[in-house]
């Protein structure tokens, strides 16, 4: 018996990174402008957000309001808390509920699921039935940041983005044949690394330290002493001021490094079949006020994966 062709079923995976998920916004409206329209849509962390505005069919409306974002809005979502979390989230969430969407899931108009973690046990949860936005709550809930979600099961929810930051299995269970993932935290060390000052001698002065006595041995530290500061061309190695890191930055920073080592070893194993990797590396995770910035750098790579994409779909 011949088996018949099947067009093949498209899942998107919106990986995590916080201010930088408003990229996620740009890499959709590419998609929708070229007509590729997935069957799945699923996320972790801030993808779950993004996600579910896009299943919902929100998401112009939803890129209109957080283009709008400034520091005062995002501060005014802040509601401080003192145990579990520096936010509670409560506002955040209930002004989705208000102005976007808050469904059953099993009722979305597009396949939706959201990554959480169980922070008692470390299990990946996935979140496929229920409120939709009790669902985003939940997987955004980023430790230190948001205090966890209690289920009725008895499970602490925290943000999916510490076991799976960007979900290819889970749209690959819930059954998709090709996956896009977006992967926020690709270049996320290039905000912290600096190129190693090269120095050498010229020939002249090579030649003239051969015929002479050799100099007192320096200390085993001195070579990488120069290689890590800064040179003038005018003088000796001059050491740059270093900011102290807040608390809040060291917390943001480790958090996003732990995410890109956990997505590479996660991708390595499952990869998608398209992979958008948008620059944002000069985004911090909490510049929720420079959406328009993440959204340009979304459209340009997610244009760069075109070309890539159209391989699968014909």
């Amino acid at each position: 018996m011949a088996l018949s062709r099947r067009a093949p079923r498209l899942g998107l995976a919106l990986g995590s990174g916080s201010a930088r998920g408003w990229a996620h916004i740009g890499v959709l409206q590419v998609f929708d402008e070229e007509g590729v329209r997935p069957d799945i849509v699923c996320g972790s962390s801030i993808g779950a957000l993004v996600g579910a505005a896009y299943a919902a069919g929100e998401l112009a409306r939803f890129a209109d309001w957080v283009q709008g974002l400034g520091m005062r809005d995002v501060f005014g979502f802040m509601d401080f808390n003192l145990t579990g979390g520096m936010l509670k989230g409560e506002k955040l969430i209930a002004f989705w509920r208000r102005n976007f969407a808050d469904f059953n899931i099993e009722s979305s108009p597009m396949l939706y699921g959201a990554v959480a973690t169980d922070l008692h046990s470390g299990a990946e949860v996935w979140l496929r039935h229920g409120s939709i936005a009790d669902a985003v709550r939940a997987s955004i809930a980023l430790p230190g940041l948001f205090t966890p979600v209690a289920r009725e099961d008895g499970r602490l929810l925290v943000d999916g983005g510490i076991v799976n930051p960007v979900p290819t299995s889970l749209a690959r269970a819930m059954g998709a044949d090709i996956v896009i993932g977006v992967d926020l935290n690709s270049d996320i060390l290039h905000r912290h690394m600096q190129p190693l000052a090269m120095v050498q001698a010229p020939e002249a002065d090579a030649e003239a330290l051969s015929e002479s006595e050799p100099e007192p041995a320096q200390p085993k530290s001195a070579g990488w002493m120069q290689r890590l500061t800064p040179w003038r061309a005018d003088g000796p190695a001059v050491p740059a001021p270093q900011r102290v890191p807040s608390v809040l930055d060291v917390l943001m920073t480790s958090v996003a490094i732990m995410q890109m080592r956990i997505t590479r070893s996660r991708m390595a194993g499952d990869p998608p079949e398209v992979v958008v990797a948008p620059a944002l590396s000069n985004l911090g995770l909490l510049d929720f006020h420079r959406a328009s910035e993440a959204i340009e750098e979304g459209r340009r790579a997610a244009k760069a994966s075109l070309p890539q994409l159209r391989r699968f779909m014909r």
